[in-house]
């Protein structure tokens, strides 16, 4: 039996460089992707009601590390490595890439990704490539496109509707959802609370 989900009870528990220096793969983990702008540490501070919890930085590509956070003894999020930042060395990016792709593909106890993308900027080479992955995986996906509060609730749906309809013309829809999120309204709060519960039970 798993314990209840108290998202305001998330605490950090560890950084790892790479796979194979992570907490042991056992229980559920969910993690979250996405380009070193689109976010992700706002997004984790917004959904544990903990402005300090993640480290965020106005210099995207900050967070280098795999990012563990503990919910329960059986489950964790993470916080991976932004993808796609032009201002890094490329030895530096490559290494932040063989990460990603190495927890991505070896990861047992990973159940669903929580892909970021800036509603004003969606589906650009990387997230498509995560979203490919996945795919070909059978791993579920949740699309989170963040910064909503930047647009007009017509522009938001509008925005929903072309990235559902790319993806569907691309076959990458099935075992996919997707919905607008701002960390500044918490807006979306709610929605992505459920999406994770339903995962990690």
């Amino acid at each position: 039996m798993f314990d209840a989900i108290l998202f305001n009870k998330t605490t950090f528990l560890t950084s790892a460089p790479s796979v194979r220096e992570s907490p042991a793969d056992e229980g559920k983990e969910v993690a979250f992707a996405g380009r070193s702008n689109a976010g992700k540490s706002s997004v984790i501070n917004a959904l544990t009601g903990n402005n300090k919890l993640a480290r965020t930085s106005k210099t995207p590509g900050r967070t280098q590390l795999l990012n563990f956070f503990f919910l329960t003894e059986n489950r964790r999020l993470v916080d991976l490595p932004g993808y796609g930042f032009a201002k890094v060395p490329v030895a530096v990016k490559s290494n932040w890439n063989r990460n990603l792709a190495g927890y991505l593909q070896e990861r047992k106890s990973l159940v669903g990704v929580i892909i970021l993308m800036d509603i004003r900027h969606p589906l650009q080479k990387y997230d498509l490539q995560i979203i490919c992955w996945a795919s070909k995986s059978k791993m579920p996906i949740h699309l989170l496109l963040t910064k909503s509060d930047k647009l007009r609730r017509g522009a938001i749906n509008n925005t929903l509707l072309r990235v559902e309809k790319e993806l569907k013309k691309e076959n990458l829809f099935s075992n996919l959802s997707l919905q607008a999120f701002s960390s500044v309204k918490k807006s979306g709060l709610s929605e992505l609370k459920q999406k994770l519960k339903i995962w990690l039970n």
